[in-house]
């Protein structure tokens, strides 16, 4: 057979040619539908207005928005004023009531509760504990006397060294020690790598701002810190570590686009967690203004601000030491509340330094300006 023909793939039937048209006996289907009715004039809208019979779903619809409207002490949004059988709604047959429609009661108990859907995990609460996984970091926290209410040990593992100081320790300090297995342990730990151990942390417990502000006034020299939107727990860890040691009073912290108090901020302090009060706040500007009218003088961290940590005057009375997030800094609103911006003077072409770092260095020359 000449040619490609037994080609695989090969085309059998004939080219099909282009589609023929309607010959315009279709045209009426491309006409619209009109304007859209008002809500009123739709029978299967629950804002109808009218007395005829609407469907089973329509009807739902309206008692649902009854009953949330008689749960709130509202009028329920169901027609217009003035129009007709705006209190039972449209299609409500005279003597029938809400509670007759038997499709008001689902298996679930009713529609009045939340809908969980199979499955679907539902959110973690603030106040759940943590759970700290891993060898090295829970023989750190429970070194740096991190509270703990249990260690869970999973069955069957390789104990080494770490694994018996852990049990130890937490034994000495009167933990509960529960051996799981290690399928439970997976399950507890959301599948995160843990090497067959974890350290349960009870949510920190934070200190009121007002107290916080209130106890620095009792002290001869006021010093906080403040955090803007710091986000990585083991910097706010650093932060309160170099807090303790160079004197801080305290830090506070915004609630939210923060990091808070984890196992992880707490290990990376060292303990010093356990003797500096940290408290959170809803607004940072708020609380830094109220700091302004205690009498604080509130300093600003900022590559790019005008005077230098080495000339800063305002360190032998109340201050405030505000640390930026990482990369972006303070926010523009902190920024404006601040009386002062200080910079760190550094000898090379360093773009910027790590957040606790710079909160370390500053702290360490208001010590030492405060000693002097």
């Amino acid at each position: 057979m000449p040619g490609n023909s037994e080609r695989r793939g090969k085309r059998t039937s004939a080219k099909r040619g282009a589609a023929g048209g309607s010959g315009g006996k279709r045209k009426d289907a491309l006409k619209g539908r009109g304007k859209t009715l008002p809500a009123d004039e739709r029978p299967w809208h629950k804002g109808y207005s009218g007395t005829e019979d609407v469907p089973q779903r329509t009807q739902w619809k309206q008692d649902k928005e009854k009953r949330a409207a008689a749960a709130e002490g509202r009028a329920p949004k169901i027609g217009k004023p003035g129009t007709k059988d705006t209190t039972f709604g449209r299609g409500t047959k005279p003597g029938r009531s809400v509670a007759s429609r038997g499709s008001l009661t689902p298996r679930t108990g009713g529609r009045t509760g939340a809908r969980v859907t199979p499955g679907r995990k539902s959110a973690t609460p603030r106040d759940a504990p943590e759970m700290l996984v891993g060898r090295n970091p829970v023989v750190e926290a429970l070194r740096s006397r991190i509270p703990a209410t249990a260690l869970y040990v999973a069955q069957g593992i390789e104990i080494d060294e770490r694994i018996n100081e852990a049990v130890r320790t937490a034994s000495d300090r009167g933990i509960a020690l529960l051996e799981i297995t290690r399928a439970e342990l997976d399950r507890m730990t959301g599948g995160v790598l843990n090497q067959g151990i974890g350290l349960s942390v009870p949510p920190y417990a934070y200190e009121s701002f007002e107290d916080l502000v209130a106890n620095a006034l009792e002290q001869p020299l006021p010093l906080l810190v403040a955090l803007d939107g710091v986000t990585d727990p083991r910097n706010l860890g650093a932060v309160v570590r170099s807090a303790a040691a160079f004197g801080a009073h305290g830090v506070f912290l915004p609630e939210r686009r923060a990091s808070g108090m984890t196992a992880t901020a707490w290990r990376t302090s060292a303990g010093a967690a356990a003797r500096t009060p940290i408290a959170q706040v809803t607004n940072l500007t708020r609380a830094l203004k109220a700091c302004q009218a205690e009498g604080f003088t509130v300093v600003g961290l900022d590559a790019d601000g005008a005077t230098s940590i080495y000339d800063l005057e305002a360190s032998v009375g109340p201050l405030v030491i505000v640390v930026g997030s990482e990369g972006r800094g303070m926010s523009r609103l902190v920024g404006e509340t601040c009386d002062l911006r200080v910079a760190i003077p550094m000898m090379s072409e360093v773009e910027s330094l790590n957040a606790s770092v710079a909160a370390a260095v500053t702290l360490a020359e208001v010590a030492r300006r405060r000693t002097a």
